[in-house]
């Protein structure tokens, strides 16, 4: 049986820790919410509190059944929720034109799960440092991510879209209001039957992550793919 020796066992640790998991769980989901993602402050709270009452009930929910011929392991019960966050997390992943969104907040989810085992697992001095190393994961170190994946190198991208007026234009503008100076090195028919057009784009100076770029020309109406030719993406 899982022993918990920051408090006492007793139904008011049991409540402290699942507030525990509360506070922890929306610290992490404001940042979520503040960039507007799918999963924000209430999933997350749900699923730090749902992961801490999963750990509680498996470690003190079944000890009217123990006895000399019935022995119960606490942590089969948690270990699913490490799988079973999984399915939730891959419910906010998106891939829109080879474009993929939504890892970092699956992250967060997961992330959040494992804070609330923490403090149903009664270790609250972890619980709130993996907290705090979260927020600098997606907050400080959002800035330094960008600087290493955009600050001052050229990239190249392949764009696919339909055949007609005004897209390309629209993916040049795009680039140019995310801080890249794209330049068009050659366009040529993808699919001469098929109506579709592939532009090599030359960008530099850019202001942002290349992932948001991505994004960003992917949104874009008549665009069909969008692919990284670094030589070291090939």
């Amino acid at each position: 049986m899982l022993q918990i020796d920051f408090l006492p066992a007793t139904a008011a640790t049991q409540v402290a820790q699942l507030l525990l998991a509360f506070v922890l769980s929306g610290i992490v989901g404001i940042e979520r919410e503040r960039n507007l993602k799918s999963a924000g402050l209430r999933t997350h709270i749900l699923v730090g509190m749902g992961a801490a009452l999963f750990t509680l009930v498996s470690a003190y929910g079944f000890t009217a059944v123990t006895g000399d011929n019935v022995v119960l392991d606490p942590a089969r019960i948690a270990a699913q929720v490490v799988s079973g966050i999984g399915f939730l997390g891959a419910g906010v992943i998106f891939v829109r034109r080879n474009a993929v969104t939504g890892l970092t907040t699956a992250a967060s989810i997961w992330m959040t799960a494992a804070i609330g085992m923490a403090c149903a697992a009664g270790m609250p001095l972890i619980a709130v440092l993996a907290t705090l190393l979260e927020v600098v994961t997606v907050g400080l170190l959002k800035v330094v991510s960008r600087f290493i994946s955009s600050g001052g190198r050229e990239h190249g991208f392949l764009v696919r879209y339909q055949d007609r007026a005004g897209v390309l234009k629209e993916v040049l503008a795009r680039s140019a209001e995310l801080g890249f100076a794209a330049s068009l090195t050659q366009l040529r028919k993808a699919e001469p039957s098929g109506g579709l057009t592939e532009a090599e784009l030359h960008l530099e100076r850019g202001g942002r992550a290349v992932e948001d770029l991505a994004e960003g020309l992917a949104g874009i109406d008549g665009v069909v793919s969008i692919r990284l030719t670094d030589p070291e993406n090939s």
